[in-house]
């Protein structure tokens, strides 16, 4: 097993974790940030008015982006399934 290797299977890794988790960061982040002005306008500080947008945000990503990042990690696990498979075979196939 060759350093290549493991390095490549790391940078699939990580760039399956940022393109999974970034819609939801992402959606978090605006939906805060929008919560936290119209509170800071209104002077408001209750703490469900920030959650529940939140979640709210969150469950319309998952819903309208769900089959895609099902189809992501789909595709992760089984290039890395291989991968495992390719290692144990010594390489050759």
């Amino acid at each position: 097993m060759s350093t290549d290797f493991l390095l490549d299977m790391w940078r699939l890794a990580l760039t399956t974790a940022v393109e999974v988790g970034g819609p939801f960061v992402l959606a978090a982040l605006a939906v805060g940030l929008l919560a936290s002005l119209l509170m800071a306008a209104t002077q408001l500080q209750e703490g469900a008015l920030s959650f529940v947008p939140k979640v709210a945000a969150l469950a319309v990503v998952l819903t309208l982006m769900g089959p895609w990042l099902l189809g992501r990690l789909t595709r992760f696990t089984k290039a890395t399934a291989d991968r495992i498979v390719e290692v144990g075979h010594g390489g050759r196939r």
